[in-house]
């Protein structure tokens, strides 16, 4: 059987593979080759440059490019090339090595391809690929969040004044407004999302188990550290000078836990906008030629907030494990953490799509004003909060237990409460603001907190 999307065992490949292209030359088995082709030439680059080392000698700017453009130039046929070599290795980062060794022969980078992965264990090459991979697709999943964040911080703005009947414990609460709700969601997702950015993956190149040995039997007078760091540095991640013959892997569990954190408000967003739906206070716009039921007609289902739910949780199911795993190595180095590694597309992918569903059922949702005020007028029991309130402030006698005795476990109207404060002997300011004061008006400060995204 041909592959195609339809023969995917795995949806991210399959059916949702329009959804997260970008992540295919990252997390792909070709994505990892190519980071791998990437390290060694640095590496080759930073020898060449140590003028310790003379029978490495120093690169002219033709050559510079020639070996810069291996890497940049790395085909999908140049991976296949690889692959083939593994063949007879039986060891993938030896191919690349062995790949290297051929794109330079009859150059005059030849005479320097001993130099190739010199005094390098395989872990130095994968541990810096596997930051790369996941510093490239930190930043298109960063991208999205914030396409996603901003869109619901305009909805925040645009709902700032409209009032809504808060519920807690799924029952008629204090009022808020649409606006403040939104705002909360946000600032809880940008604050997650400042935690992802602080993160820089860390990275070794120590060689077999952490300390350099094999680089200082040949040249034992280099500052190998120093060089090891300029080219951790020089990709943009951060030295983790003190490791066994893996980088301990604690960076990639940070990362994981921060990108769960964010997934899971994600979560609790899409599950709350699911019940705003079925209450009402949102409607959904139709989509011409969609479906929303098979056998009912008239059902328009929260679908996208739905899918992004259901991906959100595979995304944290795989980080979870991956993130409690791969800290986990029996003493300098055992190879269950090669396998997992591999996964790491899959959390990522998995988070993907569901921004994107979420982004999608944001973009049908439409603000049923006249639900939320029905509403807001038929819980006027809500008023009995400030009522009470103000009743404690002028000193009056069991205020709280006479509010309980008028509203608790059921519905009050308008007439009902206002009847109560007018017979209440209180200030004639108070008396005032609590006659004027209705369910769609008692909402605090949540305008302005809405303002603050």
């Amino acid at each position: 059987m041909n592959y195609e999307t339809l023969t995917a065992i795995s949806p991210i490949d399959g059916r949702y593979a329009g959804k997260c292209p970008e992540l295919r030359d990252i997390f792909s088995e070709y994505g990892l080759i190519k980071r791998r082709v990437l390290v060694e030439c640095a590496w080759l680059e930073a020898l060449c440059g140590a003028k310790e080392i003379k029978e490495c000698k120093a690169l002219t700017a033709a050559e510079r490019k020639t070996l810069r453009s291996i890497a940049a130039d790395f085909s999908v046929e140049d991976a296949a090339r690889v692959k083939e070599i593994e063949k007879t290795t039986n060891h993938d980062v030896k191919a690349v090595e062995y790949f290297l060794k051929e794109k330079v022969k009859g150059t005059s980078l030849e005479s320097r391809s001993e130099f190739i992965h010199f005094a390098c264990t395989s872990e130095d090459i994968n541990n810096m690929s596997h930051a790369l991979m996941l510093r490239d697709g930190k930043a298109v999943l960063r991208a999205a969040m914030d396409v996603m964040t901003d869109k619901i911080a305009e909805m925040a703005k645009a709902y700032a004044k409209v009032p809504m009947l808060a519920h807690t414990h799924g029952q008629p609460a204090s009022p808020t407004t649409v606006g403040k709700e939104l705002a909360v969601v946000v600032a809880r997702l940008r604050r997650q999302a400042a935690e992802i950015d602080r993160l820089v993956m860390p990275a070794k190149m120590n060689g077999a188990v952490g300390n350099f040995n094999a680089h200082l039997s040949a040249y034992p007078d280099i500052d190998w550290e120093a060089l090891s760091r300029k080219v951790i540095e020089s990709l943009g991640l951060r030295q983790n000078r003190l490791t066994t013959q893996i980088e301990s892997h604690d960076g990639i569990a940070e990362l994981f836990d921060a990108v769960q954190r964010w997934n899971s408000i994600l979560i609790d967003f899409d599950r709350d906008v699911w019940t705003y739906v079925s209450m009402g206070y949102f409607k959904q716009r139709t989509v011409k030629g969609e479906i929303g039921s098979s056998t009912m007609p008239h059902k328009v289902n929260p679908i996208d907030f739905e899918n992004s739910e259901g991906n959100l949780g595979l995304a944290n199911a795989v980080m979870g494990f991956m993130a409690r795993k791969l800290p986990i190595s029996r003493m300098q180095r055992d190879l269950t953490d090669s396998t997992t590694l591999r996964n790491m597309g899959v959390g990522f992918g998995y988070t993907l799509i569901a921004i994107l569903s979420t982004i999608k059922g944001l973009g049908k949702l439409e603000l049923n004003e006249a639900r939320l005020a029905e509403d807001l007028d038929c819980n006027w029991e809500v008023l009995a909060e400030p009522i009470q309130t103000v009743m404690r402030k002028v000193g009056m006698d069991r205020p709280y237990e006479r509010l309980k005795e008028l509203t608790r476990g059921r519905r009050v109207t308008a007439e009902i409460m206002r009847d109560f404060v007018e017979a209440l002997p209180l200030p004639k300011a108070d008396k005032v603001r609590l006659m004027k004061l209705t369910p769609a008006t008692y909402v605090g400060l949540a305008e302005k907190l809405a303002g603050i995204v």
